[in-house]
C-alpha cells in the first residue's frame, strides 16, 4: 500500500507552512490512524464472543422496542434532523392533527 502525499512551494511560502501544508495532507489521508491503529497487536475476537454480543444486541433492541409500546420509555429524539430508527415518517397529506400552538401562546402571563 503506497500513498504519495506531495507538496510543492509555491511563491514566498515559507517553510515553516510547506511543512504544516504537507502534515495537513498526510492527515487528510488517514494513514497516521491506520499506522497507530497497528501499532499493538489487537487480537480478534472469537466466534463465541461474536455470537453473545449479537444476541445481547438483539435482546436489547426487543426489549427497548416493547418498552416503546408500553409506553414505559419515551422515545429518544432524532438527531440532526434524520428521523428516528423506531419513528414513521410524517406524510404530507395528513392534516389530521391539530397544529401545536407557538411558543408563548400556552404560557400564563405573571401580572
Amino acid at each position: 500500500m503506497g500513498i504519495n502525499a506531495e507538496v510543492q512551494k509555491s511563491g514566498n511560502e515559507t517553510a515553516l507552512s510547506v511543512i504544516r501544508k504537507f502534515s495537513r495532507r498526510v492527515q487528510g489521508t488517514g494513514l497516521v490512524k491506520i499506522v497507530r491503529g497497528r501499532r499493538y497487536f489487537a487480537r480478534d475476537a472469537s466466534k463465541i464472543v461474536k455470537k453473545k454480543r449479537a444476541l445481547k444486541l438483539i435482546h436489547r433492541r426487543a426489549e427497548y422496542k416493547q418498552l416503546l409500546k408500553e409506553g414505559k420509555i419515551a422515545e429518544a429524539p432524532t438527531r440532526h434532523g434524520r428521523p428516528g430508527f423506531y419513528s414513521p415518517r410524517p406524510t404530507l397529506g395528513s392534516t389530521s392533527e391539530s397544529p401545536s400552538p407557538r411558543l408563548g401562546e400556552s404560557t400564563p402571563i405573571a401580572r
